[in-house]
């Protein structure tokens, strides 16, 4: 197998207008929100549930990529609609094994990443309660597996105002049989109006010895980054467009990476424009000077360098024939996501 042998480094941009990138849940369902800076925030289990759904499309509409695979982390139930648990999922993949507990933990550490794409990627933490052979009582525990790729909050370049809209539903509140008196149902909602978000990441090519995790596994799952942002077509996600992606794909051995791409570059709203007035990429410039002289300075550390641009972004300078002016076109290649 080519499990991954190179460190990756990576950097997501995608913007979302009239949507809710990350309610959260605690707080109305609002956008989550830096109050100090304005910065609209995404958490890195929402990108990772979006990498997810993906993945589990292609598996069901049975794209020979992921054949036999499975996504671990994901909504299951029983004949009866009940939702599993963790353990429940778990039992899918091991059965009911007997036997020393610490060779079941090593059957889940086997069976469930060979299985499953998503704990290849992002590890787990799988809950396990399995009986133990010549004992009337079982043993529990965990077993934690280390994600290779890691991902920090996903941030808006931009200061955001949100929006708070209400409305009415299209049922009565209630229905008074006797005077046939009715009220609409009131709802409520807040939005972004406008957001360019950046993600970092990184892939470690140590703790991916661990899950098994693989080049083709990687470029699924860059793939899944791109598409899935814009398959997120539900009501409260549907808006979201993939800007920029970039993976700097480092020498074997090198035990280095730039860190911080999502500070190396800026949003810069046109002239006239607040950030919060900002509806539309085309109507402000992603620096990326910054970015392109970090590459340069440790071009020496670097392999090849993957990018996907939107047709749409602008870039100052431009971000593909920069790349490919310091680090020389052999070394660059155009994803083609489009």
């Amino acid at each position: 197998m080519n499990y991954l042998k190179n460190r990756s480094e990576f950097l997501f941009i995608y913007d979302v207008k009239d949507a809710n990138p990350n309610g959260d849940p605690l707080d109305e369902n609002k956008p989550r929100v830096d109050e100090e800076t304005g910065q609209i925030i995404v958490t890195d289990v929402r990108l990772k549930r979006t990498i997810r759904d993906y993945l589990l499309k292609l598996i069901d509409q049975g794209d020979s990529r992921v054949a036999g695979q499975d996504i671990f982390v994901k909504e299951v139930r029983d004949e009866e609609g009940y939702l599993f648990d963790a353990k429940t999922r778990a039992r899918e993949f091991v059965g009911e094994k007997q036997g020393e507990f610490y060779e079941l933990k090593k059957i889940v550490r086997t069976e469930i990443p060979k299985q499953c794409l998503d704990v290849r990627l992002f590890g787990a933490v799988i809950p396990i309660e399995f009986k133990v052979k010549g004992k009337k009582t079982g043993q529990s525990g965990s077993v934690i597996m280390t994600g290779p790729v890691q991902f920090r909050f996903g941030r808006s370049l931009q200061r955001v105002e949100i929006n708070h809209i209400k409305g009415t539903g299209a049922f009565a509140d209630k229905y008074d049989e006797k005077n046939k008196k009715t009220q609409f149902t009131f709802r409520e909602e807040w939005i972004v109006p406008y957001a360019l978000i950046a993600f970092h990441g990184v892939a470690n090519e140590y703790a991916a010895k661990e899950t098994r995790l693989t080049e083709d596994d990687l470029a699924l799952m860059v793939e899944a980054m791109w598409n899935g942002t814009k398959d997120l077509i539900t009501r409260s996600k549907f808006g979201q467009m993939p800007r920029l992606l970039l993976r700097i794909v480092y020498k074997e051995g090198s035990d280095f990476y730039i860190g911080d791409l999502d500070k190396l570059v800026t949003w810069v709203p046109k002239d006239g424009f607040r950030e919060e007035q900002v509806r539309d990429i085309t109507e402000g410039t992603l620096k990326v000077e910054n970015l392109l002289d970090a590459i340069a300075k440790y071009q020496d550390k670097i392999d090849h360098i993957e990018i996907a641009v939107h047709d749409r972004l602008v870039t100052e300078p431009d971000i593909l024939m920069g790349l490919k002016e310091k680090l020389g076109e052999n070394k660059v290649t155009n994803l083609g996501l489009s």
